[in-house]
């Protein structure tokens, strides 16, 4: 598990438009956004990121860098990245399911054939959205077992300004005995 103010684990897959992301070099001003989302396959998914694109901009304004991952392929991000269709969302690729779990996302295997008429991969991640500071330490953590109910990011932009204003620490640190 994944604790707040602690460092997150190395986070580094291919994009399809900006080389390597490597979450340790990022250099968001406040935070990096890293949105896993199902994959290609996952309708919920593309609408998810589509208000992630719509409000990307608004990320940027408040120092936060947006990115969305899958473990999909490059042809499958493609055609994510299309049905999505904001050019300043970063989509990265290839995401090693070994890392997934690393980040304490779920693993799934196929169903077969989704409501939309596409394949399933044999095992995928089910979503998680995270805030990472810039020195690496995770501010904010959301994991789903489902597609379902995720974090609203529009939610997020106005917390941020709440968040930033008052220097509001990451929360749910402690790790003692209870």
């Amino acid at each position: 598990m994944l604790v707040p103010r602690q460092s997150v684990p190395g986070l580094t897959v291919e994009t399809l438009s900006t080389g390597t992301f490597d979450l340790a070099k990022d250099g968001a001003e406040f935070a990096t956004l890293v949105v896993f989302y199902r994959g290609l396959h996952c309708p919920i998914c593309a609408t998810y990121l589509k208000e992630l694109g719509r409000l990307t901009a608004d990320f940027a304004e408040k120092g936060v860098k947006t990115i969305a991952i899958s473990s999909d392929d490059q042809d499958r991000a493609q055609q994510m990245a299309d049905k999505v269709g904001h050019e300043g969302l970063r989509f990265g690729y290839g995401l090693p399911l070994s890392v997934a779990k690393e980040w304490g996302l779920y693993i799934s295997t196929s169903r077969g054939t989704t409501s939309i008429g596409i394949e399933e991969p044999a095992l995928f991640s089910e979503p998680g959205v995270f805030l990472v500071r810039p020195d690496g330490t995770l501010y904010f953590a959301s994991v789903q077992t489902m597609p379902f109910v995720r974090p609203h990011f529009q939610e997020m932009i106005g917390a941020l300004d709440f968040v930033q204003k008052n220097d509001y620490p990451a929360r749910g640190e402690y790790t003692g005995a209870v």
